[in-house]
């Protein structure tokens, strides 16, 4: 771990989120190079965060003028697997096909069980994570409830399920009213019984394709996230550090991957790799 100090330098990747202990606010880490700074210390104060003008590539390291897909140059964009396209859409998974961009990668985070889960975020939506990711999905996304409902081997199997679900509920979060914080919680279980009689016959599909065991119904019990937000933003104004190099105010929340300023909004996971001075 980085040494605290103020001001510090480095590269930022996304924000480190742990869940509260009993009930208590997320725990918020901003990390930028080999820095580490607790971020729920730092609410109600002021604070500032300027981009040097250098963008390293987070996987490579090397210096790129533009960042692609959240903290990659160019040639590892269009290179590596975790950049490919079925990253996003993992139904459509070429690795049986002998095309995947690297079948060792392939094997070690796709051909693993994923979990698909219901979360309320900014109202109802199902998604998709690697088993090993919970809860930090649900944090990055800045759900205030979640619930697992299926298992699945792999995660093209997973993506199969999710497009299923898309045909009764949202797969994206409407990231101006999460932060708001004017979402009504859920009842989860509700709902999960509610899509799963919705949904049975292409469920059996699926188990008929992969086989019995390869779709697993869950007995979970909702999750229930709570953050640090003293004063949610009545208005919600995107600050961009591509066109406002520095960006300086008082800090109100921290909210999925977001700093929550008095004067605005910033995503710290889109600028993934961007050197940054932060006092």
């Amino acid at each position: 771990m980085g040494e605290l100090i103020t001001p510090l330098r480095g590269c930022l990747s996304k924000m480190a989120i742990e869940p509260g202990a009993s009930g208590a606010p997320a725990r918020y880490t901003l990390r930028a190079g080999e820095h580490r700074l607790d971020l729920n210390a730092r609410l109600g104060q002021p604070l500032r965060l300027a981009h040097t003008g250098a963008i390293a590539c987070t996987h490579c390291g090397r210096a790129t003028r533009k960042s692609f897909a959240q903290g990659y140059c160019y040639p590892c964009f269009k290179r590596l697997a975790q950049c490919d396209t079925c990253i996003v859409r993992p139904e459509t998974c070429h690795f049986h096909a002998g095309t995947c961009r690297e079948p060792e990668w392939g094997e070690r985070h796709c051909f693993q069980p994923h979990v698909v889960y219901l979360a309320n975020s900014s109202g109802l939506k199902v998604g998709i994570t690697r088993k090993t990711q919970v809860p930090t999905r649900w944090l990055d996304q800045g759900a205030i409830q979640a619930l697992p409902i299926l298992e699945v081997d792999t995660r093209q199997q997973s993506g199969f399920v999710e497009v299923l679900f898309k045909e009764q509920v949202a797969d994206r979060t409407n990231w101006r009213a999460m932060l708001k914080g004017d979402v009504a919680p859920l009842d989860l279980r509700a709902e999960r019984e509610r899509l799963l009689a919705a949904l049975d016959g292409g469920l059996a599909n699926l188990r008929e394709r992969f086989g019995l065991d390869a779709v697993r119904v869950l007995d979970a019990e909702p999750v229930t996230l709570d953050y640090p937000v003293l004063e949610a933003p009545t208005k919600v104004v995107s600050l961009n550090l591509d066109k406002t190099p520095e960006i300086a105010g008082t800090l109100l929340g921290l909210k999925g991957q977001y700093l929550i300023l008095d004067n605005g909004v910033i995503n710290l996971r889109k600028f993934t790799g961007y050197e940054v001075v932060f006092e």
